[in-house]
């Protein structure tokens, strides 16, 4: 009998390596990615049965790869694995159409049965946040009070590479715009959000889980 396919999306090797080894008991490995975009790129092509990721990845973060996949394809269950206990950000992941949300201190315990219930058509929450998340989803979507949406995509992109600790210069031949642009953009944030100076729009993406260098 054939088993379920995982594709593993983690920028931190270590981790990684980790839950190579914890989903091996069950799972075959279909690949493994270190950022958003590549993940996308990666589940069109590789087709797997389920796909575990962060929340916090360079160049697209786990939650806006998940809206490029239920825009884009394939329908493929989505859980992530997380740091963020904070329920803003379970809450959201549950409505961009992710199947579980697991807290990494829990992987152990809880990820493979996370998958199961994803794979099975279910949706699985980490006890020590479901009861609040649940709560919280009956009021309504979050998107009106969501600090994060307020941003553009280019200019999520732009705050993570400002957050690895690249200059404008190097961000504009990255991304493909001019410096100048790259300013805009970092002004534009800072009056979106409200942030005085450069070190509270890093502390904001940080916070936000845009980047968690």
């Amino acid at each position: 009998m054939n088993r379920p396919r995982v594709l593993l999306a983690e920028d931190h090797r270590i981790v990684a390596e980790g839950l190579r080894s914890l989903l091996a008991t069950d799972f075959d490995l279909a690949g493994m990615v270190e950022d958003g975009r590549t993940l996308v790129e990666a589940a069109q092509g590789l087709r797997p049965d389920v796909i575990v990721a962060d929340i916090s990845m360079p160049r697209l973060n786990g939650i806006e790869a998940l809206e490029a996949l239920r825009r884009d394809g394939p329908d493929v269950p989505v859980v992530f694995l997380t740091m963020h206990r904070d329920v803003a950000y379970a809450r959201r992941a549950l409505e961009a159409g992710a199947a579980g949300y697991v807290l990494k201190h829990s992987a152990a315990t809880e990820l493979l049965q996370a998958l199961r219930a994803a794979l099975e058509g279910g949706t699985y929450v980490s006890p020590a946040l479901a009861g609040k998340v649940f709560e919280a989803m009956k009021n309504g979507p979050s998107t009106a009070v969501d600090p994060i949406r307020r941003l553009t995509l280019r200019q999520r992109e732009v705050l993570e590479l400002l957050v690895e600790g690249l200059s404008a210069k190097e961000i504009a031949a990255r991304v493909g715009i001019s410096p100048r642009t790259v300013e805009f953009h970092k002004y534009q944030m800072m009056e979106a959000i409200g942030a005085k100076s450069s070190a509270e729009l890093i502390r904001f993406a940080i916070e936000h889980g845009i980047a968690d260098r």
